[in-house]
């Protein structure tokens, strides 16, 4: 999910779409959430870890 956010961002920002931009920052955002929920040992959807 991290990975799908920066490469909408940089989409976004070379094509100028902003709806990618914006989509792409969600999506980082969330990702990163999920990451540090995994990774200090909180159980995501069910799995011990997130990746």
């Amino acid at each position: 999910m991290i990975v799908l956010g920066v490469i909408l961002l940089v989409i976004g920002f070379l094509t100028g779409i902003s709806i990618l931009w914006t989509i792409g920052i969600i999506l980082l955002v969330i990702g990163a959430i999920l990451w540090v929920l995994g990774a200090v040992g909180h159980e995501v959807g069910g799995r011990r870890h997130y990746w």
